[in-house]
């Protein structure tokens, strides 16, 4: 069960980076950032994550803002499997942990 929430956690802290460096290359590339290769390789690695937002949110919500939803469902989850660890770390002892 601990390898289960060490790997989701470690899938969810990814998604989110992908999320924030494609909006941080995203300010820095400007107008020109549809032929950016890399805002193009961080828009596909990114585009599980916003896909699954965008399926899940409600309609009256832009598509300019589903990647900001995306990070904020995203860090939610973080903080949960985080709890999730440190409580199977507490009962399992420290010792499997390491």
């Amino acid at each position: 069960m601990l390898l289960a929430v060490v790997i989701a956690k470690s899938l969810i802290e990814l998604s989110l980076m992908f999320i924030i460096a494609r909006f941080v290359l995203g300010l820095l590339a400007g107008a020109k950032k549809e032929t950016n290769v890399f805002w193009q390789l961080l828009d596909v690695a990114a585009k599980p994550a916003l896909w699954v937002t965008r399926r899940i949110s409600p309609r009256f919500i832009l598509d300019q803002h589903i990647p900001l939803a995306a990070a904020s469902l995203l860090l939610m989850a973080w903080l949960f499997t985080v709890k999730m660890k440190i409580d199977l770390c507490l009962t399992a002892g420290a010792l499997a942990c390491q």
